[in-house]
């Protein structure tokens, strides 16, 4: 029985990664450099999964920046509109692939970047390929091919290079003009991936993996088709090499008659999303298929339950035999943090329960030890997996009670959003389009060393906030010369939007290394929510009371949703998901309703990942959006309707859950849709959105600064959609990233373009 892994995090066990890019591209480092930290992580990480024992360890899962991007530059679908950053003295191929993920600003050239989202329904964000009517394949790129080389000579023939398949590959992007569908063009691109796998088998490989996380959608027949197609032919031109196709976080469903008959050596299912599969899979299997058990949470951080996976494992040995079953993680550990070795803080007790990466590898080579007979390795895990069960600190009979007794009256508000809406222009006094920011500033090397040094114990109390006050003073006095309208404090204070409430909140705990790669550099450290959650005191009030007296305008307090704490945790697995996010949900309205009692007019409650956690399947989907829109509308609640609760959301597509965005009952919605062209506006304007919204005129995942211009170009747009009294004006998303000069230069432009549309821009008399 093999042993094998989908993918490692390729951040560094330290973020190494991070700083190296950073580094790159602020031109502190060249590209020697940046390739050498590259190749280091490379090698520790397949030498880690050696010494674990896998026996198929991937290779060119490593990535600087997101691995879709790699397939658009490998596949050479490269927009038209990047040809001029090569041609740029001293550019490389890397400066072309970090143009189309971020942008291009210098040189004299001005090249937007690439649309970005979220991969399935995880906080992964990846660049969407670009495709066109005409549009032609070909091998631009050598990385798979270098990298296998080098995997090679650390691992022998246990490399096994990784790619992303073709039918995910299309669906996973865009089509940018009209009159053709993207999965059309399978026939045109098959032929490189056919050439890509013939190349690493003649290089050596035995193994390769595809990854096809879509077979795990809602698929047309044509969809269907074109997996039949697409390994139908890769089949009958390939040779001496065994083809594993990869699916995971959800089950396969309709589309297993589909999988299981893909002429492929093995397909690797996810059985702790889609535990239920296995029976439907094993009734179907032919007889040449070997089939690989993600039985290991790669998305988690949990311990296994190794009696729960040698179920599975033992089913599946049962039907097959052992030479035709393989036991892996669910997916790539992409999702995971690295090493729970490096944390030395975390209770002991509650440490027990957890496995990061590194771990999570040792625990696919033990089960595979107990089924040979190691029953010590099993009585270990039973008595961890027994002693969170029962764990006192883990269970709050009085949160549990409270959550029972939320009722529909909890998450109404008191009039409806007409009557609110008046309320607030007669408080507010706001003009046409007014502006605001969504909540961060630039978190400045100055701050963050600030909060190290307060950590470390090098400064008091008394010297860190006194710091922090002065950060929040400035960019106040800053907002106010800028002319925003709305104010925010800046959250100099705050470390992470979900990190920061959950370090106040009962039930949570924190790594200090166990980082995951949201996307390119940027990196989060997600709580680990262990027990039942409660709130303990006020979080919020004194920075947004602080803030609120340093000036005469408006100052909108900040707080992070539930489900948004919820999706970007690790949460725990001993009971529905809804419950958490109800216990959160109930911390977050204690703090809403003290915010209100605190003279704070505006609150903004972030549910950036409200989308992200909708389930891949449809007919799953009801069930979620109703508990999930519920939790927010319970948060929002408790105040009098003369406050006006706002909400964020990063990048999505609204098409297919507007009706319950619209339930939320938010009296202001902010959205990313500048990357977009404000083409998320239309699912909008479609269903005739009653409350009001601001749509980002500013993409803030990219260094660089629009213009007036475009940005009233892109209000000119969301007013033809929207009507123009109910549109705000705003930046896609936070600020914490992004550097002052770009992001005063980009908001002083935005502040111009909101004053140049209340002049070009017919809004009702009813403002």
């Amino acid at each position: 029985m093999l042993t094998q892994n989908l993918g490692y995090p390729r951040i560094g066990t330290q973020r190494q990664l991070k700083k190296a890019c950073e580094s790159y591209w602020s031109g502190k480092i060249g590209l020697d450099e940046l390739h050498q930290v590259a190749r280091t992580i490379r090698e520790e990480n397949w030498q880690t999964q050696l010494k674990a024992g896998i026996d198929l360890i991937p290779c060119n899962d490593f990535s600087y920046y997101d691995q879709v991007l790699d397939m658009s530059m490998l596949l050479g679908v490269i927009p038209p509109r990047y040809a001029p950053v090569s041609g740029v003295k001293g550019n490389n191929e890397i400066d072309l692939y970090f143009a189309m993920a971020r942008g291009y600003q210098r040189d004299g050239l001005d090249i937007t970047a690439m649309e970005m989202t979220k991969w399935m329904d995880t906080n992964y964000h990846y660049i969407v390929p670009e495709f066109t009517a005409k549009q032609s394949f070909k091998i631009h790129s050598e990385k798979v091919f270098n990298e296998y080389t080098a995997a090679v000579k650390t691992l022998g023939d246990k490399a096994k290079p990784v790619l992303v398949g073709p039918v995910s590959y299309l669906l996973a992007g865009k089509e940018k003009e009209q009159g053709f569908e993207r999965i059309d063009l399978i026939k045109d691109l098959v032929p490189v991936y056919v050439e890509i796998i013939n190349r690493l088998q003649q290089q050596g490989a035995r193994w390769i993996q595809l990854d096809e996380p879509s077979l795990a959608l809602d698929l047309s027949k044509r969809d269907k088709e074109a997996f039949e197609y697409a390994y139908r032919t890769i089949a009958s031109q390939v040779s001496g090499v065994k083809l594993l196709v990869a699916t995971y976080f959800e089950a396969l469903l309709d589309n297993t008659q589909v999988a299981v008959n893909l002429p492929v050596a093995a397909l690797h299912i996810d059985l702790v999303r889609a535990p239920e599969q296995l029976d439907e899979v094993l009734a179907l299997i032919p007889a040449n298929l070997q089939l690989s058990l993600g039985v290991i949470d790669g998305r988690n951080v949990w311990k296994n339950d190794y009696e729960k996976s040698l179920a599975q494992i033992n089913k599946a040995l049962a039907k097959l035999g052992s030479d035709r079953v393989m036991i892996a993680p669910s997916c790539s550990l992409l999702h995971s943090p690295i090493d729970l070795d490096q944390e030395t803080a975390i209770d002991a007790g509650i440490k027990n329960w957890m496995a990061f990466a590194k771990q999570k590898l040792n625990e696919v080579a033990e089960l595979k030890q107990i089924t040979e007979g190691n029953q010590a390795l099993l009585d270990a895990n039973k008595k961890a997996i027994e002693s969170r069960r029962t764990s006192k600190k883990v269970h709050k009979q009085e949160v549990k009670d409270r959550v029972a007794a939320i009722t529909d009256a909890d998450a109404t508000r008191k009039s409806a959003f007409p009557v609110r809406q008046q309320l607030h222009r007669e408080r507010f006094n706001l003009p046409a389009f007014p502006t605001t920011t969504i909540g961060s500033f630039p978190q400045t090397d100055d701050i963050r060393q600030l909060r190290a040094k307060f950590k470390k114990g090098d400064l008091t109390p008394e010297q860190y906030e006194k710091a922090i006050e002065d950060a929040t003073v400035e960019v106040i006095r800053w907002q106010e010369e800028l002319g925003i309208d709305v104010l925010v404090h800046g959250e100099f204070e705050r470390n992470d939007m979900v990190e920061y409430f959950g370090e106040q909140l009962d039930g949570f705990l924190f790594s200090k290394n166990g980082w995951v790669q949201s996307y390119g550099s940027r990196c989060v450290k997600p709580p680990v929510i262990y027990g039942d959650v409660s709130r303990p005191q006020d979080m919020t009030i004194r920075w947004i009371t602080f803030a609120a007296k340093q000036t005469s305008k408006l100052m909108k307090g900040m707080l992070t949703g539930p489900v948004t704490i919820l999706q970007w945790s690790f949460v725990r697995d001993d009971q529905p998901r809804d419950i958490t996010t109800n216990q959160i949900a109930l911390a977050i309205r204690d703090e809403v309703v003290a915010l209100e009692k605190a003279g704070i007019g505006i609150v903004q409650i972030d549910e950036a990942a409200i989308r992200e956690g909708l389930p891949l399947r449809k007919a799953k989907r009801p069930h979620y959006l109703d508990w999930a829109v519920k939790a927010f509308r319970v948060t929002a609640s408790g105040v009098e309707d003369k406050t006006q609760i706002h909400t964020h959301m990063c990048y999505s597509e609204f098409n297919d859950i507007i009706e319950h965005i619209a339930a939320m009952d938010a009296d202001v919605i902010t959205i990313e849709t500048s990357r977009s062209q404000m083409e998320l506006l239309h699912a909008f304007a479609h269903f005739e959105y009653p409350n009001e919204i601001g749509p980002g005129v500013y993409d803030i995942h990219s260094p660089r600064v629009p213009s007036k211009e475009e940005m009233v170009s892109l209000l000119i747009k969301a007013a033809d959609l929207l009507p123009a009294q109910n549109l705000w004006v705003n930046p896609d998303c936070g600020l914490k990233t992004r550097k002052w000069p770009e992001t005063k230069a980009a908001l002083e432009n935005m502040v111009q373009a909101a004053k140049e549309a209340r002049e070009l821009i017919s809004v009702a008399s009813a403002i």
